[in-house]
């Protein structure tokens, strides 16, 4: 674990942040398509994200989910560290798109590097930058593009974070993800498969010039 969290964390950690980082966190290895978090939970660690990726979203009151953004390697979610700043209770759901290898770190050591790493502290205000862009980044997408278009972000997105042309989520885990139908959806990568976009298999999507 040492050497990963080196290898992933150290244009940003002290090494005596990495040593508590070893002393008080927990590896973790999660599959891909396990709930890491959900909403109305209290969050009890950070997650630091060694390798994998997670996706993270949100649900309105009928319980239809929207895809906010994902976490890669190196990142961690802004939204939880925000509920543990405020001892509220989760806002979001956070699963894992990939196998993914986590650090998880008690919420009660946040403050303490806040104040005593400066390495800390600007990964944290990182994080909230970076998140927060990638939110406006989503507003902007659902604001002023059309479903086509998002479903291409979001097929090209799927393929970087996965490091993988095939997809292998249904047609209505893609609506979910894009708050919208399966109907719709499917008929979209019809229209994506004839323009020769991708071809649709039983089981996967094979992407193959977006």
């Amino acid at each position: 674990m040492e050497e990963e969290l080196i290898g992933t964390f150290s244009n940003y950690f002290e090494p005596h942040l990495i040593d508590e980082i070893m002393e008080v966190g927990k590896l973790i290895e999660v599959p891909a398509g396990e709930t890491l978090m959900d909403i109305g939970q209290y969050i009890r660690n950070i997650p630091l994200l060694l390798s994998g990726a997670i996706k993270v979203l949100r649900e309105d009151e009928d319980g239809d989910e929207l895809l906010l953004y994902y976490l890669e390697q190196g990142e961690t979610c802004s939204v939880t560290m925000a509920c543990c700043m405020g001892h509220t209770k989760s806002e979001i759901r956070a699963i894992t798109e990939t196998d993914a290898r986590i650090v998880m770190v008690p919420v009660q050591k946040m403050e303490e590097w806040m104040a005593k790493y400066h390495g800390w502290r600007t990964y944290v205000f990182d994080s909230y930058q970076n998140r927060l862009n990638e939110l406006l980044q989503t507003v902007d997408s659902i604001a002023f593009k059309n479903l086509d278009q998002r479903l291409v972000d979001y097929l090209k997105k799927k393929v970087e974070v996965t490091n993988d042309d095939k997809i292998r989520s249904t047609h209505q885990e893609i609506a979910y993800d894009l708050h919208t139908s399966r109907v719709v959806v499917s008929r979209l990568l019809k229209k994506l498969e004839k323009m020769k976009k991708l071809k649709l298999h039983r089981s996967y999507i094979h992407v193959v010039d977006l």
